[in-house]
Parts: C-alpha cells; structure tokens; sequence
C-alpha cells in the first residue's frame, strides 16, 4: 500500500453564531439542594451556532440539515415543539430539517412553563421566544454563507469524562458521582469545516461525551459550564467558531464536579480545548491523501512519504450524502408513576417543607424542596405520554461522504457509542444526543438496573431498551454503509 487517504466528506455549508444569555435574575435553580432561585450574575455568555449543510450537487431529493448547538441543559416536550415550530415559521426551513443539540450545562438555568409562577420565572416565556427568533435569526444568516466546504475527521483523548455511577458503602446505595472504578470512552471526535476555496477553517465541530455539571448548586451564576472555556481555546486557534455536540453522556461527568467554582469550570474546559488542539493538529491539509515518494539514500534508506490532493474518485466520495430516518419501538417501564400519585406526593413534600421552615430546620427544608423539584420533573416526564405500551423512539442519521451522523433523543450510557465505535472503526461515527431534546429521559445499560440509580428512576423505558436500540442503530448503520 503506498497510497494513505483520510476521511471526509463534500458539501455545502454555512455557519452562524448568536448570543442567548438569559436575563440576569431569570429563574435558574437546576438543583434540588440549590437555596437559591434566580440567577445573580454571568460566568460566562450563552451562545447558539448553527451549522446549515446540504448536498453540493443539490439534488432534488436531498433536504439541507440545520444542526443548531445551544448552551441548555434541554427543554421538555411542549416547549422544544413550540420551539421547533416557532424556528421553522421564521427561517423558512421545515421542522423536519431542524435539529438541535443541547449542550447539557446544568447552570443556564431550567426553562419549563412549569416555573413562571416562581421567581424569575416571568421571564422565561418572553425569553422562549426569542431565543426561537434569535436562532432563526442565525439560521438565515448561516443560509446566506452557503460555500463548498470540506470536512476532515479526526479523533483525540481526554481523560475529562469519568465514569459517575459510585457505590457508597456507607449508605450502600448508588449515588451519581466520580466512580474511580468505572470506565469511560476518552474519544473526542472532530471535525474541521474548511472552505474548498482557499481552506481557511470556517468551523470546528466538537464530539464529546461528558456531563457539563461542574457547576452545581452552590453556583447562582449563568453559565455554559466547561464548553465555555473549551470553545475560547479552540475559537482563539482557529478564528473560527466551534460547535459543540454533547455524546452518549448519561452515566459521565467530570472526575471534579458538583462545585460552585466557575475557575473550575473553566480548567476542565481547557483541558478539553487543548485535547481539541492537538487532534486538530493530527490533521491532514485539506482535500489531501499521503502518497510514498519513494526511497531517499541518505545515512541509512529513507522511505519518503507526502502529502497530494485526494484523488478524484475520493473527492466524488466524499460528495456522498444520505439521510436516512426510521423508528424502533422502545418499552415503557411497567412502574411508570401517573399524575395523580405525583400530585399526592409533591402536596405531601409541600407540607413537609412548611413545617420545617416553620420549626427553623434549614436541612429538612432543603431535603424537602428537593424532592419537591424531583416531583415537579416526574410530572414533566409523563405529561406527553399516551397509553400505548411503548414509545415511536425516532432514529436519524447522515452519510456524509466517508463519516455517519446521528442524532438521539435522550440521555444514553456511555457504553452504546463505545460499542458503536468499536463495531465501526473504519467509519468516523458523530453521535449527537439531547438531539431536539430529552422525551424518553435516560437511557441506562440493562445490567444497570436493579441498582437504585437515579438514572433508572428518571427513565421511562423498560430494561434492555438501550441494546434494543443499538441493535436498531447497527442495522441502520450498516445499510448507510452499504449504500454507494
């Protein structure tokens, strides 16, 4: 073999970026322990990027995609649909087109209907709507920079993530936590969005599994948590903007987390911006295979490789682009809590917080409101369901030229990109989730269940339906791979 090529795709594309800090003093308790309800200041700015791509040769059948990242944990099922529809009434794009990955900050804030009666929370439909009109915003903009554009893959490691399903033996429970333990996939996925005319960066999209949840409760600020600081580093590299999307996270957060420290924040994004870096600079040019030259006498025999443009057959490749849409049925839980039994007990946990307050016991109080803020996000849960016995889980995916996209909805354990990427690992795999938000919750491995994890008890979904939907996921993949 002496000719090397490395993965890409060919296409239209255009990038746009738009600022969506909230209000200062907007309602922004994530936390069941947090004492406080609204925010008290800025770490560092919201921001959405919207990535528009589209085949280069526009063919008929092929729809653009717009990837929109946002700085949110997420948004639950009413207010992601009057997002969604509010966006594509304003751009022009259809809904069907439009997908969004949250960047899973635990610290912009929580905004649900639910909360505009607490404090701060009369800000929250107003700023629903504009940042559905900000994005929109950015969307024509990123239609309007349309150009060819080449993209490279690449992969780095960075031990950021950790595995945080931990065994307390003194409680002998599971508590969510840096388990030393526990394993977790170090992969990060990038890719390098050049322009096909002069190959300046126009972007760099960054894949990475890793809850943002440095910042916890004690932290009153808004903030991105670390994909803030990993974009500045990237972003002052490259002058270009950098795209987040959030990987298979459900069971990963970072080794220090749960802090109110935004200085800590901002050292776990470094060390993954410079993790970013330097896969970026394992990059080859653009548009390029590795070609052996031939031998060179010198002190000893040199075996003398370079760079040359890739081949007009790969460039053809690399234009390729699929999309392909299907539905796996995943099981609801049999245990599944109904409305009027949350509604008993959030009015029990209500009760139980009064008397507390009134006895002046501050930790009974705050114990309470937690599981207050527990019951609230069960309700939420099961608000959008019907009764059928299990849910139309929607799977979505892109073949772009030598790589598969795939967009997830839900919060899914780590094990299912690893399996993924270790079944197909010719084909660089970008595995988005939180994608257009979270109706199906978590996702847990089947041997995690039975453990008392909260991750178990936020799922809707029976057990097993993390392997049913990767065995769904193998079979779509292999089509795309099939198809030429």
């Amino acid at each position: 073999m002496d000719t090397v090529t490395f993965p890409q795709s060919r296409c239209l594309a255009g990038i746009a970026r738009r600022d969506i800090t909230p209000p200062v003093g907007i309602y922004h308790r994530m936390w069941g322990a947090a004492t406080h309800d609204r925010s008290t200041g800025i770490h560092r700015p919201l921001t959405t990027t919207i990535l528009a791509m589209t085949p280069e040769d526009s063919q008929p059948e092929s729809k653009p995609v717009v990837f929109v990242a946002v700085d949110h944990c997420l948004l639950w099922n009413r207010e992601m649909n009057d997002l969604l529809d509010r966006v594509s009434d304003s751009s022009g794009v259809e809904r069907s087109q439009i997908v969004v990955f949250f960047s899973h900050t635990h610290a912009a804030g929580l905004m649900g209907h639910e909360r505009v009666d607490l404090p701060g929370g009369e800000l929250i439909p107003q700023y629903l709507a504009d940042l559905a009109d900000t994005i929109a915003d950015g969307i024509r903009e990123s239609f309007k920079q349309l150009q060819p554009a080449f993209l490279s893959y690449g992969t780095g490691r960075c031990n950021l993530a950790t595995n945080r399903d931990f065994k307390d033996e003194m409680l002998d429970r599971y508590v969510c936590g840096f388990n030393p333990a526990g394993g977790a996939d170090d992969t990060v996925a990038i890719i390098r969005v050049a322009s096909a005319d002069d190959h300046s960066v126009m972007a760099t999209v960054v894949n990475y599994a890793c809850h943002p949840t440095t910042l916890a409760w004690d932290n009153t600020l808004i903030s991105p948590d670390y994909p803030g600081a990993m974009r500045e580093v990237v972003e002052a590299a490259t002058a270009a903007p950098c795209f987040f999307i959030q990987g298979a996270s459900g069971d990963i957060g970072p080794r220090h987390g749960f802090v109110g420290d935004t200085a800590v924040a901002d050292q776990n994004g470094r060390q993954l911006g410079y993790a970013v870096l330097s896969a970026l600079e394992d990059l080859p040019p653009v548009d390029s295979q590795m070609k052996y030259q031939g031998a060179v006498i010198s002190g000893a025999t040199i075996g003398s490789w370079d760079y040359e443009t890739s081949s007009v057959e790969r460039q053809k490749r690399a234009t390729n682009w699929q999309e392909q849409r299907s539905e796996v049925a995943l099981t609801y839980r049999n245990d599944l809590p109904r409305n009027d039994e949350l509604q008993r007990e959030t009015a029990e946990w209500r009760a139980k917080e009064a008397a507390a307050a009134e006895a002046g016991d501050a930790d009974a109080a705050r114990d309470a409101r937690a599981m207050i803020e527990r019951m609230t996000r069960r309700l939420v849960r099961v608000a959008h369901l019907d009764d059928a016995d299990s849910y139309p889980y929607p799977i979505r995916l892109w073949k772009m030229g030598d790589a598969i996209w795939v967009a997830l909805d839900g919060e899914h354990y780590n094990v299912l990109q690893r399996n993924l990427r270790e079944r197909f690992a010719d084909t660089p795999l970008i595995i988005g989730t939180l994608a257009n938000g979270s109706d199906v919750w978590y996702l847990p491995d089947e041997d995690s269940y039975g453990k008392g994890l909260y991750q178990e008890d936020a799922s809707i979904l029976a057990q097993g339906s993390l392997e049913v939907l990767e065995a769904a996921l193998t079979q779509e993949i292999e089509k795309l791979l099939n198809v030429q």
